[in-house]
């Protein structure tokens, strides 16, 4: 335990001391949001109304999907791992703990824009704060799982820029984030549900917030459970401790799985 809890403590620290981590955790997200805040809410003022969930999903997409993959194949790539491997360090304490930190890191950033979201940009504020909270934490487990995942099964960091962005500029153009999926054609709402974001914006809307919604809250926090569990797991499962390893557990297409609850809910 004593172990695990310094190993965390360092990498939460990276987190902050590294310039690309701090860029994508907090430096990234923080601009984005304060930049939207200032120009949507002129350009578009019934953003207002989304402001807040949507930059807190926002942010945290940031810090776990497009962050977290690459330190773990940069580690990878640099042998880091061999030498974890040789030292007895478990292969779930190696996903774990990037994972752990990096929803910290998150989550304090989604706490600042909940914060400020009202004074600084007039966004409206949760009906009930506590379900406000714990999707916040669901969402961003699930997110930190899949930006694992691509690590994980990713082969470069090229790889890497593409899978995260296949997940990242859909979920900011029809995700619910820039603009609700209500007003959306009904063919590119079935497709947004591909989309971890637009569960989340379902979720929080529906039972932090007391809106109609396009998708059932409950059908959406299942789905973001499920999809944020089997993103573990095949993580775990799929971790490989050296990029010229030639006999890892299981083929990158595996993490593929996590794809199903989502194409689950697509069809039901």
């Amino acid at each position: 335990m004593t172990a695990f809890l310094n190993h965390f403590a360092f990498e939460f620290k990276t987190g902050i001391r590294n310039t690309t981590l701090l860029f994508m955790n907090y430096l990234f997200p923080l601009g984005v949001y304060a930049i939207l805040g200032l120009v949507m809410t002129q350009v578009n003022p019934i953003f207002t109304d989304t402001l807040l969930p949507a930059m807190v999903i926002f942010v945290i997409m940031g810090g776990t999907i497009l962050g977290l993959p690459n330190p773990l194949v940069e580690a990878r790539e640099a042998g880091i791992y061999r030498s974890y491997k040789i030292n007895g360090v478990p292969a779930a304490s190696v996903v774990i703990i990037p994972v752990l930190t990096t929803a910290f890191h998150a989550l304090i950033v989604a706490t600042i824009v909940a914060l400020t979201a009202k004074p600084l940009f007039a966004g409206a504020t949760p009906v009930h704060w506590f379900p406000m909270a714990w999707i916040t934490v669901l969402v961003t487990f699930t997110c930190s799982a899949i930006g694992a995942l691509i690590g994980v099964a990713a082969a470069d960091n090229r790889a890497i820029t593409l899978l995260s962005q296949i997940i990242f500029l859909p979920s900011m153009l029809i995700g619910g984030l820039m603009m609700p999926l209500s007003i959306l054609p009904e063919s590119v709402q079935r497709f947004a549900g591909l989309l971890p974001t637009a569960h989340a914006m379902q979720a929080l809307e529906g039972l932090a917030y007391g809106r109609t919604t396009t998708f059932a809250p409950t059908t959406s926090i299942l789905i973001l459970l499920t999809s944020g569990l089997l993103a573990f797991g095949l993580a775990i499962y799929l971790f490989n401790w050296d990029s010229r390893n030639q006999t890892r557990r299981g083929h990158p297409l595996m993490a593929l799985i996590a794809c199903l609850p989502y194409l689950v809910g697509l069809v039901l």
